[in-house]
């Protein structure tokens, strides 16, 4: 897979995102909303980070089964309980994107929900990937 990352000059510079990704593969991967599961279908870590560091793992396990990397992510989205709060901790949240895939950011939103489908969990990343 080849992948493009576009950021216009007339668009504000993005912080932990591209504007656009130009994806060429033969594949493409549907990635399931992934919150802070364990493998016993319990929501685990008690702060958005520790969530948020649980659910990206989830997205990034399910990736790499079907074959991919962080590095083929073209699009995923944030769905957060409280954006005021994932503003607040936005610092840490990118250390722990940078740490888990990478520098290659996927085209993102961050979009607040009232609630997500277990009722403790406070995000849930879903996206897209294109593979070679």
């Amino acid at each position: 897979m080849s992948t493009e990352r576009v950021n216009p000059s007339d668009l504000s510079p993005p912080a932990g995102f591209s504007h656009a990704v130009v994806a060429t593969g033969t594949r493409v991967v549907f990635l399931a909303g992934q919150t802070a599961l364990d493998a016993d279908g319990k929501v685990t870590g008690d702060t958005l980070p520790a969530q948020f560091e649980r659910a990206l793992t989830n997205l990034l396990t399910a990736l790499r089964a079907a074959g991919g990397t962080p590095a083929d992510l073209a699009r995923v989205t944030v769905y957060a309980t409280d954006v005021a709060a994932y503003r607040t901790h936005a610092p840490e949240l990118g250390r722990l994107w940078r740490e888990l895939a990478g520098r290659d950011y996927p085209a993102m939103a961050v979009v607040q929900v009232v609630r997500l489908w277990d009722e403790e969990a406070m995000v849930e990343l879903d996206g897209f990937a294109v593979l070679p």
